[in-house]
C-alpha cells in the first residue's frame, strides 16, 4: 500500500512540474491523480484526503478550463 500512496505522489509532482511549464493537459492529469487518491483514501480508510481531493479536483477542472479557452 505505501508504493500506491509514492506513485500517487509522483503523479501529483507530474502535474505541477507541468502546468508550470504551462501544459494545458496537466490539469486533467491532475484531475485524473485526485480521483485515485479518492480510491486510495477510501480504501485505507483516511477520509480527510476525498475533501482535498474534491477541492483540488474543481481547481483544476477551473484550471483546464480557463487554459483551454485562453489559448494558454
Amino acid at each position: 500500500m505505501i508504493l500506491w500512496s509514492w506513485i500517487l505522489a509522483a503523479l501529483g509532482i507530474t502535474t505541477i512540474f507541468f502546468a508550470g511549464k504551462r501544459k494545458w493537459w496537466a490539469w486533467p492529469i491532475g484531475i485524473l491523480t485526485e480521483s485515485l487518491w479518492i480510491f486510495y483514501s477510501i480504501f485505507t480508510k483516511q477520509y480527510g484526503f476525498i475533501v482535498a481531493s474534491l477541492v483540488y479536483i474543481g481547481i483544476y477542472f477551473r484550471n483546464t478550463h480557463i487554459w483551454r479557452n485562453n489559448g494558454n
